[in-house]
Protein backbone atom coordinates (compact mmCIF):
# COMPACT_ATOMS: atom_id res chain seq x y z
CA UNK A 1 0.00 0.00 0.00
CA UNK A 2 1.65 3.35 -0.92
CA UNK A 3 1.95 5.66 1.87
CA UNK A 4 0.98 9.59 1.02
CA UNK A 5 0.88 11.19 3.98
CA UNK A 6 3.36 11.04 7.46
CA UNK A 7 5.01 12.89 9.35
CA UNK A 8 8.88 11.99 10.05
CA UNK A 9 11.23 13.08 13.21
CA UNK A 10 14.70 13.21 14.63
CA UNK A 11 15.58 12.95 18.27
CA UNK A 12 19.47 13.65 18.41
CA UNK A 13 20.60 12.31 21.98
CA UNK A 14 23.78 11.27 23.70
CA UNK A 15 23.00 8.13 23.66
CA UNK A 16 21.56 6.96 20.22
CA UNK A 17 20.04 8.89 17.41
CA UNK A 18 16.77 8.23 16.96
CA UNK A 19 14.31 8.23 13.86
CA UNK A 20 10.71 7.81 13.17
CA UNK A 21 8.32 8.32 10.65
CA UNK A 22 4.67 7.25 11.30
CA UNK A 23 1.03 8.97 11.01
CA UNK A 24 -1.20 10.51 13.57
CA UNK A 25 -5.03 8.65 13.82
CA UNK A 26 -8.38 10.68 14.51
CA UNK A 27 -9.14 9.08 17.90
CA UNK A 28 -5.81 10.39 19.26
CA UNK A 29 -3.20 7.32 18.55
CA UNK A 30 -0.39 6.73 16.50
CA UNK A 31 1.07 4.62 13.86
CA UNK A 32 5.02 3.43 13.64
CA UNK A 33 5.50 3.14 10.21
CA UNK A 34 9.61 3.15 10.65
CA UNK A 35 12.02 3.55 13.35
CA UNK A 36 15.48 3.33 13.58
CA UNK A 37 18.71 3.96 15.46
CA UNK A 38 22.25 4.35 15.65
CA UNK A 39 24.76 5.16 19.08
CA UNK A 40 25.94 8.29 19.23
CA UNK A 41 28.27 8.42 22.39
CA UNK A 42 31.18 9.40 19.89
CA UNK A 43 30.29 12.39 18.94
CA UNK A 44 27.24 14.07 20.67
CA UNK A 45 27.58 14.67 24.33
CA UNK A 46 25.27 16.13 26.90
CA UNK A 47 22.56 16.63 23.91
CA UNK A 48 25.59 18.66 22.35
CA UNK A 49 27.41 17.56 18.80
CA UNK A 50 30.61 17.81 18.82
CA UNK A 51 31.93 15.84 15.94
CA UNK A 52 29.99 17.90 12.98
CA UNK A 53 31.14 15.01 10.53
CA UNK A 54 29.84 11.81 12.41
CA UNK A 55 26.98 13.37 12.76
CA UNK A 56 25.96 14.02 9.67
CA UNK A 57 27.09 10.96 8.54
CA UNK A 58 24.30 9.01 10.75
CA UNK A 59 21.79 11.31 9.85
CA UNK A 60 22.73 10.16 6.76
CA UNK A 61 22.01 6.37 7.98
CA UNK A 62 18.82 7.20 9.83
CA UNK A 63 17.05 8.70 6.84
CA UNK A 64 18.06 5.72 4.47
CA UNK A 65 16.94 3.01 6.52
CA UNK A 66 13.58 5.08 7.28
CA UNK A 67 12.85 5.81 3.19
CA UNK A 68 13.99 2.03 2.66
CA UNK A 69 11.35 0.93 5.09
CA UNK A 70 8.95 3.12 3.75
CA UNK A 71 9.42 2.77 0.26
CA UNK A 72 8.98 6.36 0.04
CA UNK A 73 11.11 9.39 -0.27
CA UNK A 74 11.76 11.50 3.13
CA UNK A 75 11.17 15.37 2.15
CA UNK A 76 11.83 17.16 5.62
CA UNK A 77 11.93 15.92 9.75
CA UNK A 78 10.98 17.85 12.81
CA UNK A 79 14.31 17.70 15.29
CA UNK A 80 14.11 18.04 19.21
CA UNK A 81 16.54 20.17 20.44
CA UNK A 82 18.10 19.54 24.30
CA UNK A 83 21.30 20.36 26.01
CA UNK A 84 23.25 21.00 28.97
CA UNK A 85 22.18 25.02 28.26
CA UNK A 86 18.82 24.92 27.94
CA UNK A 87 17.14 26.27 30.67
CA UNK A 88 14.07 28.80 31.45
CA UNK A 89 14.12 32.29 31.99
CA UNK A 90 11.73 34.89 33.13
CA UNK A 91 11.20 38.32 31.36
CA UNK A 92 8.38 41.12 32.07
CA UNK A 93 7.12 43.42 29.52
CA UNK A 94 5.15 46.59 30.69
CA UNK A 95 3.28 48.37 28.66
CA UNK A 96 0.92 51.46 28.67
CA UNK A 97 -2.35 51.64 26.60
CA UNK A 98 -2.35 55.54 25.18
CA UNK A 99 -6.25 55.26 25.56
CA UNK A 100 -8.15 55.04 29.05
CA UNK A 101 -9.42 51.72 29.59
CA UNK A 102 -8.46 50.03 26.09
CA UNK A 103 -9.73 46.39 25.96
CA UNK A 104 -7.29 44.49 25.50
CA UNK A 105 -7.26 42.49 22.18
CA UNK A 106 -4.80 39.59 20.21
CA UNK A 107 -3.46 42.12 18.39
CA UNK A 108 -1.82 43.84 22.28
CA UNK A 109 -0.87 40.59 23.48
CA UNK A 110 0.95 39.90 20.39
CA UNK A 111 2.53 43.11 20.29
CA UNK A 112 4.29 42.18 23.82
CA UNK A 113 5.11 39.01 22.73
CA UNK A 114 6.71 39.99 19.82
CA UNK A 115 8.91 42.53 22.63
CA UNK A 116 9.51 40.28 24.60
CA UNK A 117 11.38 38.22 21.46
CA UNK A 118 13.45 40.67 21.15
CA UNK A 119 15.32 41.26 24.89
CA UNK A 120 19.43 41.43 24.40
CA UNK A 121 20.70 37.75 25.31
CA UNK A 122 24.36 37.30 25.11
CA UNK A 123 25.21 33.73 23.23
CA UNK A 124 22.04 32.40 23.71
CA UNK A 125 18.61 31.66 21.36
CA UNK A 126 15.61 32.01 22.28
CA UNK A 127 13.97 28.12 21.50
CA UNK A 128 10.40 28.70 22.73
CA UNK A 129 8.29 31.29 24.76
CA UNK A 130 5.70 30.23 27.07
CA UNK A 131 3.47 33.30 28.69
CA UNK A 132 2.70 32.50 32.52
CA UNK A 133 0.02 35.27 33.25
CA UNK A 134 -0.49 39.21 32.88
CA UNK A 135 -0.61 41.39 35.27
CA UNK A 136 -3.56 44.47 35.22
CA UNK A 137 -3.67 46.43 37.91
CA UNK A 138 -3.28 44.14 41.08
CA UNK A 139 -4.27 41.49 39.50
CA UNK A 140 -2.73 38.66 37.66
CA UNK A 141 -4.92 37.02 34.37
CA UNK A 142 -4.21 34.12 32.37
CA UNK A 143 -6.34 35.62 29.85
CA UNK A 144 -6.91 39.13 29.44
CA UNK A 145 -8.80 39.21 26.23
CA UNK A 146 -11.75 41.39 26.41
CA UNK A 147 -10.53 43.15 30.11
CA UNK A 148 -10.57 46.94 29.73
CA UNK A 149 -7.33 48.48 31.15
CA UNK A 150 -4.91 51.13 30.70
CA UNK A 151 -1.64 49.51 31.66
CA UNK A 152 -0.77 45.93 31.11
CA UNK A 153 2.29 44.02 31.84
CA UNK A 154 3.11 40.94 30.15
CA UNK A 155 5.07 38.17 32.00
CA UNK A 156 6.84 35.29 29.96
CA UNK A 157 8.89 32.18 30.52
CA UNK A 158 11.51 32.03 27.75
CA UNK A 159 13.55 28.72 26.72
CA UNK A 160 17.20 29.57 26.23
CA UNK A 161 20.34 27.68 25.05
CA UNK A 162 23.63 28.30 23.73
CA UNK A 163 23.56 29.66 20.10
CA UNK A 164 26.09 26.83 19.00
CA UNK A 165 23.63 24.11 19.79
CA UNK A 166 20.82 25.67 17.65
CA UNK A 167 23.35 26.23 15.26
CA UNK A 168 25.93 22.63 15.30
CA UNK A 169 22.04 20.98 14.20
CA UNK A 170 21.06 23.37 11.39
CA UNK A 171 24.64 22.62 10.24
CA UNK A 172 24.80 19.07 10.12
CA UNK A 173 21.10 18.93 9.05
CA UNK A 174 22.07 21.02 6.07
CA UNK A 175 25.74 18.99 5.10
CA UNK A 176 23.41 15.51 5.45
CA UNK A 177 20.86 17.71 2.77
CA UNK A 178 17.64 17.05 5.33
CA UNK A 179 15.67 19.97 5.14
CA UNK A 180 14.27 20.63 9.48
CA UNK A 181 10.42 20.82 8.97
CA UNK A 182 10.67 22.78 12.63
CA UNK A 183 13.00 22.50 15.66
CA UNK A 184 11.21 21.35 18.99
CA UNK A 185 12.50 21.43 22.22
CA UNK A 186 12.31 18.35 23.62
CA UNK A 187 11.59 18.30 27.05
CA UNK A 188 7.88 20.06 26.02
CA UNK A 189 7.35 17.32 23.27
CA UNK A 190 7.85 14.82 25.93
CA UNK A 191 5.52 16.32 28.28
CA UNK A 192 3.02 16.14 25.27
CA UNK A 193 2.59 12.75 25.72
CA UNK A 194 3.23 11.26 29.13
CA UNK A 195 1.59 13.97 31.73
CA UNK A 196 -1.49 14.64 31.87
CA UNK A 197 -3.91 17.56 31.86
CA UNK A 198 -5.21 16.57 35.34
CA UNK A 199 -1.29 16.23 36.07
CA UNK A 200 -0.04 19.60 34.67
CA UNK A 201 -2.94 21.24 36.45
CA UNK A 202 -2.60 20.11 39.71
CA UNK A 203 0.85 20.76 39.74
CA UNK A 204 4.27 18.20 38.68
CA UNK A 205 7.38 17.19 38.03
CA UNK A 206 8.59 15.55 35.19
CA UNK A 207 12.08 14.08 35.38
CA UNK A 208 13.72 12.37 32.75
CA UNK A 209 16.87 10.45 33.37
CA UNK A 210 19.03 11.08 29.87
CA UNK A 211 22.38 9.20 29.23
CA UNK A 212 24.41 12.84 30.15
CA UNK A 213 22.00 14.79 31.57
CA UNK A 214 18.91 15.06 33.39
CA UNK A 215 16.22 17.58 32.55
CA UNK A 216 13.61 18.55 35.05
CA UNK A 217 10.24 20.31 33.84
CA UNK A 218 7.73 21.60 36.06
CA UNK A 219 3.84 22.25 35.30
CA UNK A 220 1.41 23.82 37.31
CA UNK A 221 -2.13 25.16 36.41
CA UNK A 222 -1.46 23.53 32.79
CA UNK A 223 1.52 25.90 32.17
CA UNK A 224 5.15 24.90 31.89
CA UNK A 225 6.96 26.71 35.21
CA UNK A 226 10.23 25.90 35.42
CA UNK A 227 12.90 23.97 33.32
CA UNK A 228 16.61 23.29 33.91
CA UNK A 229 19.19 20.30 32.69
CA UNK A 230 21.20 18.90 35.33
CA UNK A 231 24.44 17.61 33.82
CA UNK A 232 24.66 14.15 35.25
CA UNK A 233 22.69 11.16 34.05
CA UNK A 234 22.77 7.17 33.35
CA UNK A 235 26.54 7.23 31.86
CA UNK A 236 27.84 8.43 35.08
CA UNK A 237 26.43 5.48 37.03
CA UNK A 238 27.91 3.27 34.10
CA UNK A 239 31.68 4.79 34.70
CA UNK A 240 31.45 4.38 38.30
CA UNK A 241 31.19 0.77 37.72
CA UNK A 242 33.54 0.80 35.24
CA UNK A 243 36.09 1.85 37.77
CA UNK A 244 35.29 -1.75 39.67
CA UNK A 245 37.23 -3.15 36.67
CA UNK A 246 34.33 -3.75 34.49
CA UNK A 247 34.00 -3.41 30.84
CA UNK A 248 32.13 -0.71 29.63
CA UNK A 249 28.95 -2.47 27.91
CA UNK A 250 28.49 -5.38 30.89
CA UNK A 251 28.28 -1.88 33.39
CA UNK A 252 25.70 -0.73 31.38
CA UNK A 253 24.21 -4.20 31.48
CA UNK A 254 24.49 -4.57 35.46
CA UNK A 255 23.04 -1.65 36.15
CA UNK A 256 20.00 -2.01 34.12
CA UNK A 257 19.61 -5.60 35.38
CA UNK A 258 20.72 -5.81 38.84
CA UNK A 259 21.62 -1.85 39.85
CA UNK A 260 19.60 -0.50 43.08
CA UNK A 261 19.47 3.17 43.87
CA UNK A 262 18.24 2.44 47.59
CA UNK A 263 19.32 -0.32 49.86
CA UNK A 264 17.69 -1.52 52.93
CA UNK A 265 19.97 -1.26 55.88
CA UNK A 266 18.98 -3.96 58.46
CA UNK A 267 21.36 -3.54 60.92
CA UNK A 268 22.50 -7.15 61.09
CA UNK A 269 25.88 -8.48 60.39
CA UNK A 270 25.57 -11.11 57.72
CA UNK A 271 26.44 -15.06 57.95
CA UNK A 272 29.97 -16.31 56.54
CA UNK A 273 27.69 -18.30 53.75
CA UNK A 274 25.42 -15.07 52.81
CA UNK A 275 28.33 -12.94 52.34
CA UNK A 276 29.78 -15.55 49.77
CA UNK A 277 26.80 -15.76 47.93
CA UNK A 278 26.71 -11.46 47.78
CA UNK A 279 29.30 -12.08 44.76
CA UNK A 280 28.59 -11.29 41.27
CA UNK A 281 30.14 -13.42 38.74
CA UNK A 282 31.21 -11.32 35.62
CA UNK A 283 31.44 -12.50 32.13
CA UNK A 284 35.05 -13.56 32.11
CA UNK A 285 34.60 -15.42 35.58
CA UNK A 286 35.68 -12.77 37.70
CA UNK A 287 34.03 -12.35 41.32
CA UNK A 288 33.24 -8.76 42.42
CA UNK A 289 31.31 -8.34 46.06
CA UNK A 290 27.92 -7.28 44.82
CA UNK A 291 27.95 -4.70 47.81
CA UNK A 292 30.65 -2.37 45.70
CA UNK A 293 28.29 -2.82 42.73
CA UNK A 294 25.23 -1.56 44.54
CA UNK A 295 26.83 1.08 46.57
CA UNK A 296 28.12 3.04 43.85
CA UNK A 297 24.73 2.81 42.11
CA UNK A 298 23.27 4.06 45.08
CA UNK A 299 25.79 6.82 45.19
CA UNK A 300 25.24 8.42 42.11
CA UNK A 301 21.48 7.79 42.23
CA UNK A 302 21.64 9.92 45.42
CA UNK A 303 23.60 12.62 43.99
CA UNK A 304 21.38 13.20 40.78
CA UNK A 305 18.38 13.23 43.17
CA UNK A 306 19.79 15.62 45.49
CA UNK A 307 20.46 17.91 42.19
CA UNK A 308 16.63 17.09 41.05
CA UNK A 309 15.26 18.01 44.53
CA UNK A 310 17.51 21.50 44.83
CA UNK A 311 16.28 22.48 41.81
CA UNK A 312 12.62 21.77 42.40
CA UNK A 313 13.45 24.01 45.98
CA UNK A 314 14.76 26.67 44.05
CA UNK A 315 11.49 27.02 41.47
CA UNK A 316 9.37 27.52 44.71
CA UNK A 317 6.68 24.88 43.66
CA UNK A 318 8.21 22.21 45.52
CA UNK A 319 5.16 22.68 47.85
CA UNK A 320 3.01 23.04 45.07
CA UNK A 321 3.23 19.65 43.44
CA UNK A 322 -0.14 18.05 44.03
CA UNK A 323 0.39 15.09 41.31
CA UNK A 324 4.15 14.23 42.28
CA UNK A 325 7.06 13.32 40.21
CA UNK A 326 6.88 11.50 36.94
CA UNK A 327 10.10 9.43 35.86
CA UNK A 328 11.40 8.76 32.02
CA UNK A 329 14.85 7.87 30.54
CA UNK A 330 16.92 4.63 31.00
CA UNK A 331 17.80 5.45 34.36
CA UNK A 332 14.01 5.54 35.87
CA UNK A 333 13.77 1.88 35.57
CA UNK A 334 16.71 1.19 38.42
CA UNK A 335 15.19 -1.10 41.29
CA UNK A 336 13.97 1.07 44.12
CA UNK A 337 14.19 4.72 42.67
CA UNK A 338 11.11 6.13 43.86
CA UNK A 339 11.63 4.91 46.95
CA UNK A 340 14.82 6.70 46.77
CA UNK A 341 13.70 9.73 45.41
CA UNK A 342 10.78 9.58 48.37
CA UNK A 343 13.25 8.81 51.46
CA UNK A 344 15.60 12.73 50.05
CA UNK A 345 12.53 14.71 49.05
CA UNK A 346 9.22 15.64 51.05
CA UNK A 347 6.96 14.15 47.84
CA UNK A 348 5.35 10.87 48.47
CA UNK A 349 3.57 10.72 45.13
CA UNK A 350 6.07 9.22 42.31
CA UNK A 351 5.43 7.09 39.07
CA UNK A 352 7.50 5.76 36.28
CA UNK A 353 5.92 7.37 33.12
CA UNK A 354 4.10 5.79 30.28
CA UNK A 355 2.58 7.60 27.38
CA UNK A 356 -0.48 8.41 27.06
CA UNK A 357 -1.04 7.42 23.65
CA UNK A 358 -2.18 4.74 21.98
CA UNK A 359 0.37 3.20 19.60
CA UNK A 360 0.31 0.80 16.72
CA UNK A 361 3.67 -1.16 15.20
CA UNK A 362 4.66 -3.99 14.72
CA UNK A 363 8.33 -3.12 14.69
CA UNK A 364 10.28 -5.05 17.17
CA UNK A 365 12.89 -2.40 18.33
CA UNK A 366 10.92 0.01 18.55
CA UNK A 367 8.63 -1.91 21.24
CA UNK A 368 11.60 -2.72 23.04
CA UNK A 369 13.54 0.66 23.39
CA UNK A 370 12.39 1.80 26.89
CA UNK A 371 13.89 5.41 25.68
CA UNK A 372 10.82 6.05 23.04
CA UNK A 373 9.02 8.54 24.63
CA UNK A 374 11.04 11.74 23.69
CA UNK A 375 10.72 10.26 19.90
CA UNK A 376 7.21 9.53 20.11
CA UNK A 377 6.96 13.13 21.37
CA UNK A 378 8.45 14.83 18.28
CA UNK A 379 6.02 12.58 16.43
CA UNK A 380 3.61 13.49 17.81
CA UNK A 381 3.86 17.70 17.95
CA UNK A 382 4.60 17.38 14.26
CA UNK A 383 1.70 18.55 12.09
CA UNK A 384 3.26 18.93 8.19
CA UNK A 385 3.22 16.23 5.61
CA UNK A 386 6.83 14.89 5.32
CA UNK A 387 6.70 12.65 2.57
CA UNK A 388 8.62 14.05 -0.74
CA UNK A 389 6.42 14.61 -3.41
CA UNK A 390 7.84 12.42 -6.56
CA UNK A 391 8.43 14.15 -9.46
CA UNK A 392 7.10 13.37 -12.83
CA UNK A 393 9.22 12.06 -15.41
CA UNK A 394 9.57 13.36 -18.83
CA UNK A 395 7.44 11.10 -20.90
CA UNK A 396 9.10 9.53 -24.33
CA UNK A 397 7.81 12.10 -27.05
CA UNK A 398 6.43 10.01 -30.05
CA UNK A 399 4.74 13.16 -31.63
CA UNK A 400 8.30 14.96 -31.65
CA UNK A 401 6.93 17.35 -34.43
CA UNK A 402 3.21 17.40 -33.26
CA UNK A 403 3.20 20.69 -31.83
CA UNK A 404 -0.14 21.34 -31.02
CA UNK A 405 -0.36 17.61 -29.31
CA UNK A 406 3.29 18.71 -27.20
CA UNK A 407 1.80 22.10 -25.75
CA UNK A 408 -1.16 20.12 -25.00
CA UNK A 409 1.00 17.58 -23.10
CA UNK A 410 2.96 19.86 -21.22
CA UNK A 411 -0.34 22.00 -20.22
CA UNK A 412 -1.94 19.04 -18.78
CA UNK A 413 1.47 18.18 -16.84
CA UNK A 414 1.67 21.59 -15.68
CA UNK A 415 -2.04 21.13 -14.23
CA UNK A 416 -1.08 17.41 -12.49
CA UNK A 417 1.78 19.24 -11.02
CA UNK A 418 0.20 22.65 -9.74
CA UNK A 419 -3.02 20.39 -8.36
CA UNK A 420 -0.15 18.77 -6.33
CA UNK A 421 1.44 21.52 -5.28
CA UNK A 422 -1.48 22.99 -3.87
CA UNK A 423 -3.16 19.91 -2.24
CA UNK A 424 0.37 20.03 0.10
CA UNK A 425 0.26 23.79 0.33
CA UNK A 426 -2.98 23.45 1.88
CA UNK A 427 -2.30 20.85 4.32
CA UNK A 428 0.90 22.30 5.32
CA UNK A 429 -1.59 25.46 5.64
CA UNK A 430 -4.11 23.68 7.86
CA UNK A 431 -1.47 22.14 9.88
CA UNK A 432 0.25 25.54 10.59
CA UNK A 433 -3.55 26.86 11.54
CA UNK A 434 -4.17 24.18 13.93
CA UNK A 435 -0.46 24.84 15.45
CA UNK A 436 -1.32 28.36 15.73
CA UNK A 437 -4.40 28.07 17.56
CA UNK A 438 -2.50 25.86 19.95
CA UNK A 439 -0.30 28.34 20.49
CA UNK A 440 -2.39 30.85 21.20
CA UNK A 441 -4.33 28.71 23.78
CA UNK A 442 -0.91 27.76 25.32
CA UNK A 443 0.23 29.09 28.94
CA UNK A 444 3.18 28.59 30.44
CA UNK A 445 6.06 29.68 33.05
CA UNK A 446 9.74 28.79 33.06
CA UNK A 447 12.36 29.45 35.44
CA UNK A 448 14.77 32.50 36.54
CA UNK A 449 18.34 32.16 38.72
CA UNK A 450 19.77 28.80 38.67
CA UNK A 451 23.27 28.27 39.32
CA UNK A 452 25.79 28.35 36.86
CA UNK A 453 27.17 24.97 37.15
CA UNK A 454 24.71 23.33 35.55
CA UNK A 455 24.17 26.38 32.56
CA UNK A 456 27.67 26.34 31.16
CA UNK A 457 29.34 24.68 28.16
CA UNK A 458 32.63 25.10 29.14
CA UNK A 459 33.32 22.75 26.26
CA UNK A 460 31.34 25.38 23.39
CA UNK A 461 33.86 28.37 23.19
Amino acid sequence: MTITNFIAAIELGSSKIRGIAGTKNSDGSINVLAYADESSTDFIRKGIVYNLDKTSQALNNIINVLEGKLNESIAKVYVGVSGQSLRSVHNSIAKAVLQEDKIIDQKLLDLLSDENMEIPLIDLDILEVAPQEYKIGNNLQIDPKGVATDHIEGRFLNIVANKELKKRIEYCFEEAKIEIAEMFVSPLTTANVILSEKEKRAGCALIDFGANTTTLSIYRDNILRFLTVIPLGGENITKDLMTLQIEEDEAENIKLSIGNAWLEKNGQENSEEEEERAKYTLEDGRKIDLEDIQLAIEARMEEIVANVWYQIQLSGYDDKLLAGLILTGGASKIKNLRKLIQEKTTIAQVRIADSTLKIHTSIKEFAEDVNKNTIIGLLYTGEENCRQIPVMKEPVDLFEHDEDLKRQEEEAKKVAIEKEKKKQEEENRKAKERKKEKTKDKKGNWFSSLTDTFFSDDDIQ
